[in-house]
């Protein structure tokens, strides 16, 4: 029997090479991560789960944690990872969406979630960081030769939850076709072979971590040093043995503060990878500066996995996402007239090809609302094509601010507020405002010892940006709320800020 993206893992295995490397004293090869799959699917198998079965998984990074993906694709389960920082409450509601036969979670949350799975049928067993919990004590005596269940490419092999900043999270189903697809163009798009060895330091309940950087080693024959969490020091250390690094921008900000960090650090490293958030040309500029590398900045989505990247060879631009990848096409749109713009207008972004997910779960209506006629995603992001073909990201649709009727877009002002001296970023927000719907506002995080005021900011935007496009308000704070993947979470401050003109 076929079972579609497994069977592509283990051709591109090479048997007893190393897979995940713990540390100096634990390292996996492909043999023993596919041998303890085995007895994870037989495990799972005896506990009733059966092909199209969800399973929940809220559990800390560790090399079984992701080998417990490979079981679910042998055993025909639909994988569903979960943020380790949800609440019980959080929980319940993923859990009462989803499903799932089997939640698997940390040995101290078992209790707490047991009530939650039992309410909606579901059995929970345990994973520590460890490796020890009570799913791998069923797999112990589980044989290594699981027989895998039938799966075609249409077939579900996942489904991410959408961060629901607005609304109800929604879940993403993904396919075997979609993964395999993606995977196979993102190993060759960025040259990774069986030579290469990443530095895995993101979290694996998120598509970065669990499905480019995992599914891209995989097929590759490639292997990972796996890092419970990102330290810099510890990174740097590993540079000289490793080949490849996939990031958030909060990476390359942190390793740019290590005084180790220089050409001799990198001189191993082939390929810095950036994405899940914008990278500043700021930071772009200077860690070129001082390494000598470009970092690749890419774009994707939950329901999409990736679309674009700069190129591995030619021009990588700072503050754009590059090209559409191989089988990808984007296109930018009217939002209103839904017709394809020109080069260098802003509007929609669409995209189509096999990377594109099946649909929300037990969300007909919706996804038939974020899909065009001619079959084209709507993304949800506003961006723009210049006339060399590079995608610029201007920032979410939902993030648009409309001011006197003008629609002002945020990343055009934050890119001006940026090139301030003393500024270190910034994040502009619309906020209810009595006379014009809403005030264009900027929360600004300065750097340390910088004498800079809201008038500093004001005056240097005036030359700059038109009356209308200029911030009503400067905010100055510590720092900017953002997720595990260090988006900034701009719905916190809209609702931080949304009495901002109307206090009296």
């Amino acid at each position: 029997m076929s079972n579609h993206l497994f069977d592509a893992m283990r051709a591109a295995a090479p048997g007893d090479a190393p897979f995940i490397r713990i540390d100096d004293t634990r390292t996996w090869t492909y043999d023993d991560a596919f041998a303890l799959s085995g007895r994870l699917a037989g495990a799972m198998d005896t506990l009733g789960i059966r092909p199209g079965d969800r399973v929940a998984v809220q559990v800390e990074k560790s090399a079984e944690a992701l080998i417990l993906y490979l079981a679910c694709l042998r055993t025909g389960a639909v994988y569903l990872p979960l943020n380790t920082a949800y609440t019980l409450a959080e929980l319940d509601y993923f859990i009462g969406d989803a499903e799932p036969r089997l939640v698997v979670v940390a040995p101290a949350a078992r209790e707490g979630v047991a009530a939650i799975a039992k309410s909606h049928g579901a059995i929970v067993e345990t994973l520590d960081a460890d490796g020890r919990g009570s799913l791998l004590d069923l797999a112990r005596d589980e044989p290594v030769d699981f027989v895998d269940a039938s799966r075609t490419a249409d077939d579900l092999a996942a489904i991410l939850y959408t961060s629901g900043t607005t609304g109800r999270s929604k879940g993403a189903m993904l396919t075997h076709g979609n993964l395999l697809s993606n995977a196979l163009t993102l190993r060759d798009y960025w040259r990774v072979t069986s030579d290469d060895r990443l530095i895995h330091a993101l979290p694996i309940f998120h598509t970065h971590g669990l499905f480019v950087a995992t599914n891209v080693t995989l097929l590759a024959g490639a292997s990972m040093f796996l890092l419970s969490k990102f330290d810099a020091d510890e990174v740097v250390s590993l540079m000289p043995e490793a080949t490849m690094l996939m990031g958030v921008p909060t990476f390359y900000v942190r390793l740019l503060q290590s005084p180790r960090l220089d050409k001799q650090a990198v001189a191993n490293i082939r390929l810095f990878i950036s994405g899940s958030a914008p990278l500043l040309a700021e930071t772009h500029t200077e860690f070129l500066a001082r390494t000598g590398h470009a970092i690749l900045e890419r774009y994707g989505m939950t329901e999409t996995n990736m679309n674009t990247s700069n190129p591995y060879e030619g021009k990588r631009i700072a503050g754009t996402v590059g090209f559409p990848l191989p089988d990808v096409t984007v296109r930018v749109t009217d939002p209103a007239t839904g017709l394809e713009l020109p080069p260098d207008e802003t509007g929609m972004i669409e995209i189509k090809g096999p990377n594109v997910f099946k649909g929300y779960w037990r969300m007909p209506e919706k996804t038939a609302a974020e899909f065009t006629a001619d079959g084209f995603f709507i993304s949800g992001d506003l961006g723009k094509i210049d006339r060399d073909g590079y995608i610029h990201i201007v920032g979410r649709g939902k993030d648009l601010v409309i001011s006197g009727g003008y629609n002002i877009y945020p990343k055009e002002v934050e890119g001006e507020i940026d090139q301030i001296e003393g500024v270190v970023e910034s994040a502009v927000i619309g906020v209810p405002h009595p006379d014009f719907g809403e005030g264009v506002t900027a929360v600004v995080v300065r750097k340390p010892g910088a004498v800079l005021d809201e008038k500093t900011i004001v005056s240097a935007l005036q030359d700059r940006l038109a009356r209308y496009k200029q911030p009503k308000r400067i905010i100055f704070a510590e720092d900017l709320p953002r997720n595990t993947m260090g988006k900034v979470q701009k719905n916190i401050l809209r609702q931080q800020y949304a009495d901002l003109y109307t206090r009296t």
